[in-house]
């Protein structure tokens, strides 16, 4: 789907969202019904995760396998998994491990792929063309592969799977820096600021990225639900969070075995998974429109 440019007008860089434009942004945003109701559930899920302790007394990893595969109850109400574990709390903390693995993979690969494309399209030429090809040399492989190649050499772990999925998102934000960054560099304010001798960090801190964010804030926001499902497939083949964790994608693939008897043990977590990254993009494409100039002239 197509992300908002950063539009400038005048001879100097606009600040990171000013108030006026926050306001008429969040405006925006608020005609959006699906983007407003996803972020309300997400903020509910957010919410759950933090106080997962006292929505249930039951442990995560309390095994008691006189109660293995019990149905949804009053007692556990999403039923039991084949240890006699409560599937229910189980779900709540593995929101947690859900929600830190995609802010933790974006965060790095924000910040280590905007600093990629910053110096591409700065300072060009050489660094261009080498940090560029670097980056063609890792969108041939494809995302999960990667990923798997990566872990497999760092060894199984949650922190490993991160990383992993990190580095496979870094020259997607290096290629979208890069895009808006070249037009930036051709701007009068940018060249003003080069003639009386700024800095070349000061140029980029106050000049590319203010006009950089709307744009990065809208894939970040996509990337958190894309990084949800990449971290649990590596955790459904084994590769990710190890158990006894509570782990949405390592719940899948324990539950598979008893699919037919105990359909719950797939049906939670994969809806759980369902719901957030879909709660996750619809705020992203909420995000996109209202930070987009163009969508809001049209609205």
């Amino acid at each position: 789907m197509a992300l908002p440019l950063a539009t400038v007008q005048g001879e100097e860089s606009r600040e990171a969202l000013p108030t006026s434009e926050g306001l008429r942004a969040w405006r925006h945003f608020r005609r959006n019904r699906g983007s407003v109701v996803a972020l309300a559930v997400l903020s509910l899920i957010v919410l759950a995760a933090i106080f997962a302790p006292l929505l249930t007394h039951q442990n995560p990893l309390a095994q008691n396998l006189a109660q293995a595969l019990q149905a949804p109850s009053s007692a556990h109400l999403f039923g039991t998994d084949e240890y006699g574990r409560d599937e229910f709390a189980r779900i709540l903390f593995g929101a947690r491990t859900a929600l830190e693995t995609g802010l933790v993979v974006v965060l790095i690969s924000l910040t280590v792929g905007t600093l990629w494309g910053l110096l591409s399209a700065f300072y060009g030429g050489l660094w261009d063309m080498v940090l560029m090809r670097v980056a063609d040399v890792f969108m041939a492989f494809p995302f999960l592969l990667l990923a798997l190649m990566i872990v497999a050499a760092l060894g199984p772990g949650l922190m490993q799977a991160e990383i992993a999925i990190a580095i496979t998102y870094m020259p997607v934000y290096a290629r979208l820096v890069r895009s808006v960054g070249l037009g930036l560099k051709s701007l009068e304010f940018v060249q003003a600021a080069k003639s009386v001798g700024a800095r070349d960090a000061a140029i980029l801190w106050r000049h590319f990225l203010p006009n950089l964010l709307p744009t990065l804030l809208v894939q970040a926001t996509l990337n958190v639900g894309t990084a949800i499902i990449d971290v649990a497939g590596l955790s459904f083949l084994g590769m990710g969070v190890q158990p006894p964790t509570a782990d949405w994608g390592a719940m899948l693939s324990d539950g598979q075995n008893f699919i037919l008897m105990s359909p719950w043990l797939v049906l939670a977590p994969g809806i759980a998974i369902l719901v957030v990254v879909l709660a996750a993009n619809l705020v992203g494409d909420g995000l996109r429109d209202a930070l987009d100039p163009r969508q809001r002239h049209q609205a």
